[in-house]
């Protein structure tokens, strides 16, 4: 999701487009002549990926198990992949990635955890 959300950023520097355009206007500024929305883009996908697959530097700290920060993060990850014309397909994977998190979020008791099975005494 998040590399996609990288390529999405990137081809949006060479073709400069809003999403929803079709209805509004408004945007555009946001796109061209300085390309925010792009660079938005590509800074939540380089995050994403650091998040997702972290050097050994970051691996198995508190941000990198933070299930918390990316129930925080991912939706305006998701948002700014949805205005931009090239993101509609990150922003649908990364609303799937936050419903599995909530999920996991609610689920289990700690983060990163199986469920424990219970032991059946067979007579």
């Amino acid at each position: 999701m998040t590399s996609d959300q990288v390529g999405s950023a990137i081809e949006g520097f060479i073709w400069p487009k809003v999403f929803w355009d079709f209805m509004t206007r408004n945007l555009n500024g946001a796109v061209k002549p300085v390309p925010v929305l792009q660079i938005l883009n590509l800074i939540m996908g380089l995050v994403g990926l650091a998040w997702e697959w972290p050097l050994t530097l970051l691996a198995g700290t508190l941000p990198h198990r933070s299930i918390e920060g990316r129930l925080l993060i991912y939706p305006l990850s998701a948002l700014a992949a949805a205005l931009i014309y090239q993101g509609p397909d990150p922003a649908l994977y990364y609303l799937i990635g936050i419903g599995v998190y909530f999920w996991a979020y609610s689920y289990l008791p700690e983060p990163w955890t199986l469920p424990r099975k219970t032991n059946i005494v067979k007579v």
